[in-house]
């Protein structure tokens, strides 16, 4: 296994840019002094609680992360061949999210976006998003339409949703992030039962346009595809059924379910099945092959909250569309040959083979075939207030290889929270988490609420 490098000059430089926020959460550990500086007399006034037509709101995050750099690592050698990095690289990233509503009668209005500055090794950029921009209507309480962008959230898994067919893929890394919706047009029924079983029913229909300029990433462009899910409340069960087709991405079905077996224990899972999906794979002398099959993805998953508050997820993830260790270790050796060659005769040609087959296919999020998500967090420990500790490790079940972050979240400032995390990035020669190109990295989060 590799070891952890040293933070070196470039880790102490991102330590200065956090050290007075550090400082401020020291200084507000004691719940006294939070009381004593925040502390304000309480007014009551009867516009406070009544409904607004309208909403404001949003976060500013400053986000700076610092990776600790594995030269001898696949994919170092493939993003860093014709440049020195060292042995640490920054990143500095800001955030700006606002979302608003305005509501009417039967209708109602919502806009997210989403303007993100990066300057990383690669490069300085800003670029704002539209995360959603829908129009709602209700013209009953059974029955809603909505029309524009829209995140869908299918699925129940936390970090991983197999079943999600109009969402985009969630980072595990930071699973709760927001994320881009699609252009969908969809209508939402429900029926609601007082006797029997079943005890509420919704049916879900959803339009994606795929054309040039609408949806266009979602898929092969000038089809218009149907998507659907059936939701059942059944003996306390929350039940999905869902399906995608229409050609712009091969037809699939899937299925979610979410059970409370205690009051503090859930369990819940996914699974899907996606007809006719092709497979490029490439042998360690970078000769690529094609083959198509039908894949079966699933997700069967826990969470659990102790008496102390500390709370327990746990996750399997198979993937289906995944690549076998042999099929991983082939990407690699076919990465160090062409760096191999780079190297010795300044021809870049298989290179940029293996970059264009990372970006598509072996770039992936999780290229693997089968993943672990562990993490534990506690609430206020000690009854030390405003504090959550926190771990969180992935691992590829095949290769032993893991990611495992250690965090610390304070929420005592209102409208503030600040979150610390850092661990390694650990694995052998040959594994995807032994293979990546950093051997640990370390971020602070700073965000406000308005």
């Amino acid at each position: 296994m590799r070891g952890v490098r040293g933070q070196g000059s470039g880790v102490r430089g991102f330590l200065k840019a956090f050290a007075f926020c550090i400082f401020f959460f020291t200084f507000h550990l004691s719940p006294f002094t939070f009381h004593v500086l925040f502390a304000a007399e309480y007014t009551f006034d009867v516009s406070e609680i009544e409904k607004k037509p309208y909403h404001v709101g949003g976060y500013l995050e400053f986000y700076p992360i610092v990776f600790g750099l594995d030269k001898n690592a696949a994919l170092y050698k493939l993003n860093f061949y014709d440049r020195d990095a060292g042995g640490t690289t920054e990143q500095y990233n800001g955030t700006l999210q606002l979302e608003g509503s305005l509501e009417k009668g039967i209708s109602r209005l919502y806009v997210k976006t989403y303007t993100n500055y990066l300057n990383s090794y690669q490069y300085e950029t800003t670029k704002t998003n539209i995360f959603e921009g829908y129009l709602s209507l209700k013209p009953s309480s059974s029955l809603i339409m909505d029309t524009g962008k829209k995140t869908m959230n299918w699925g129940k898994g936390y970090a991983w949703n197999p079943a999600a067919f109009l969402d985009r893929s969630k980072d595990p890394n930071d699973p709760e992030l927001s994320r881009e919706g699609f252009i969908v047009a969809s209508v939402d029924y429900t029926k609601s039962f007082t006797e029997g079983h079943l005890k509420t029913f919704s049916f879900t229909p959803v339009l994606i346009p795929a054309y040039s300029g609408v949806n266009d990433d979602f898929g092969e462009v000038d089809h218009l595809n149907f998507a659907s899910k059936f939701y059942f409340l059944f003996l306390d069960a929350d039940i999905d059924f869902m399906f995608l087709t229409g050609g712009s991405r091969t037809t699939r079905y899937g299925m979610d379910f979410s059970k409370n077996i205690t009051t503090n224990l859930e369990i819940h899972g996914e699974c899907s099945l996606i007809n006719g999906y092709t497979q490029t794979s490439v042998d360690g002398s970078g000769n690529t092959s094609r083959s198509t099959y039908d894949a079966v993805n699933y997700l069967i998953g826990l969470r659990y909250l102790s008496q102390q508050d500390t709370t327990f997820i746990l996750e399997y993830y198979h993937n289906g569309t995944g690549y076998s260790p042999k099929e991983m270790r082939d990407y690699f050796l076919f990465v160090d040959k062409a760096y191999g060659m780079y190297t010795a005769t300044g021809n870049p040609g298989m290179l940029n083979k293996a970059i264009n087959l990372t970006q598509n296919m072996y770039g992936r999020m999780n290229p693997g075939k089968n993943y672990l998500y562990l993490r534990i967090s506690q609430k206020d420990p000690f009854d030390i207030l405003y504090w959550t500790p926190a771990v969180t490790m992935i691992a590829n079940a095949d290769d032993k290889s893991f990611s495992l972050m250690s965090e610390l979240t304070y929420t005592g400032i209102t409208n503030f929270d600040f979150r610390l995390r850092g661990g390694p990035i650990v694995g052998t020669r040959g594994s995807e988490y032994g293979e990546k190109q950093n051997d640990y990295r370390v971020d602070f989060r700073a965000r406000y609420y308005f």
